[in-house]
């Protein structure tokens, strides 16, 4: 999954772990779990980065097993998309790409609504953090989504 925060990527993780039956791995329910709603807290994305790391961790174990894995983890840089891309592949796993391109208007409007719903279920996050994570986001280009990884 590549998007920023509400671009809609878990729910289309959810869909997806249903249509493969594969494992759904979304960091950002695993971080209320253990912290609550804590975007702001300076510790958030040391937290994160250690809960996707751990979540990783589960998916090669899964991925080993034969198992689809569904990453729902954002991967805002080519980098990080190529290092994820390079390890499944070492795995023996074949990668797809599910990039989620919603115009900035329509993230925040989606923000709005969804920091109105059940904190349980959603994890709060305030406008002024995404304006910050905007600029941060490198959207793959046509070379990159047209990678898959496959095994020769």
């Amino acid at each position: 999954m590549i998007g920023l925060p509400c671009s809609g990527k878990t729910t289309l993780a959810r869909q997806l772990e249903l249509e493969l039956k594969g494992l759904r791995l979304t960091p950002d329910e695993w971080q209320r779990h253990l912290f609550g709603q804590d975007a702001t807290h300076p510790e958030h994305d040391i937290r994160h980065s250690k809960i996707e790391q751990l979540l990783w961790n589960i998916a090669a174990s899964a991925l080993r097993l034969g198992t689809d894995v569904i990453l729902d983890f954002g991967l805002w840089t080519r980098s990080e998309r190529d290092d994820f891309r390079k390890r499944a592949s070492a795995l023996g796993a074949n990668t797809v790409i599910h990039f989620l391109d919603v115009p900035h208007s329509e993230l925040f409007a989606r923000l709005e609504h969804r920091n109105k719903g059940a904190q349980d279920d959603v994890t709060y996050i305030p406008p002024y953090k995404l304006k910050e994570w905007i600029p941060m986001f490198q959207p793959p280009d046509a070379s990159e989504l047209d990678l898959t990884y496959k095994l020769s």
